[in-house]
């Protein structure tokens, strides 16, 4: 028999948050599909149990907007669940007061405004939702709780999620002259250092290379950038894995991205993981 993937539920009232945390389920590697007809869940379920190499793990957003047909059937199949502990559900919620802020923010419209103004509206569907909020495995209430806040929240209640995917740094060199990555959080300069292009014999070579890395490692202010970077990413990184993303871009330049930002990044990235960050090193201009 197929082992149980793992399968999680996004639900809650509108305006909670539960785009958010389906986001934050994606980056961790869920495949998420939003807005799914409740009539439609019993089929989806089976196609990723049949592929479970497939869907190792799935996130499902299902709401009010599915209309009370499609909710009837997500509580009879969260009821017959006893034997499936694959399958979780997630809900969201929200004081009225937040949620009717919320929309007059956002002006967006309620998906059962037509019922007769957004109070209204907000109670029909906390009404609605009663039953499905009644069955959750975890509740997040975010009346008090921002973007990043819910990220980590989500993170922490389902359990494994975070674990089984590390955040991931990616250290990347390049050349100024060609740009500078659109994608880098965090940009560094390394013009500044001696350049092996003007040694005639390390001209042809890269960072990459024990002559180049010898010129440079035996270098005061070369190993004096170094120690400032590693401090400064090892200091900063967990805080913006924490409150922004799972994945964080350092980008390192120098001229002609073969020398010494080659070296930089690669030496870096030797202590990071040594350190237990789970790093990935890409040189733009050195190719595939």
């Amino acid at each position: 028999m197929n082992r149980l993937c793992p399968i999680v539920i996004i639900s809650g009232l509108s305006g909670s948050g539960k785009s958010v945390a389906l986001n934050a389920l994606e980056d961790k590697n869920y495949y998420c599909v939003d807005n799914l007809p409740g009539g439609l869940l019993a089929d989806l379920l089976g196609e990723i149990r049949r592929q479970p190499e497939r869907y190792p793990r799935v996130a499902i957003g299902i709401d009010a907007r599915t209309g009370p047909d499609g909710l009837e059937k997500l509580q009879r199949l969260l009821e017959s669940r006893q034997d499936d502990p694959g399958l979780k559900l997630l809900f969201l919620t929200a004081d009225r007061p937040v949620l009717v802020r919320r929309f007059s923010e956002t002006r967006r419209r309620h998906p059962l405004a037509s019922v007769g103004g957004l109070d209204e509206a907000i109670r029909q569907e906390k009404a609605l939702m009663a039953p499905i909020r009644a069955l959750a495995d975890w509740a997040i209430d975010t009346s008090e709780t921002n973007i990043h806040q819910l990220r980590r929240q989500t993170w922490r209640q389902i359990g494994g999620a975070s674990e089984d995917s590390p955040a991931t740094l990616v250290l990347e060199s390049f050349a100024f002259k060609k740009g500078v990555p659109r994608d880098a959080e965090m940009l560094f300069d390394a013009r500044c250092l001696p350049n092996p292009y003007w040694e005639p014999e390390l001209r042809p070579r890269t960072g990459l290379d024990p002559e180049v890395q010898a010129y440079l490692g035996g270098n005061p202010r070369v190993e004096a950038l170094y120690a400032d970077l590693l401090a400064m990413i090892q200091r900063w990184q967990p805080a913006l894995f924490e409150d922004q993303r799972s994945l964080l871009t350092v980008a390192i330049g120098c001229t002609g991205g073969q020398h010494r930002s080659v070296y930089l990044v690669n030496r870096l990235g030797e202590a990071l993981r040594d350190a237990g960050v789970a790093v990935v090193v890409n040189h733009r201009e050195l190719g595939p």
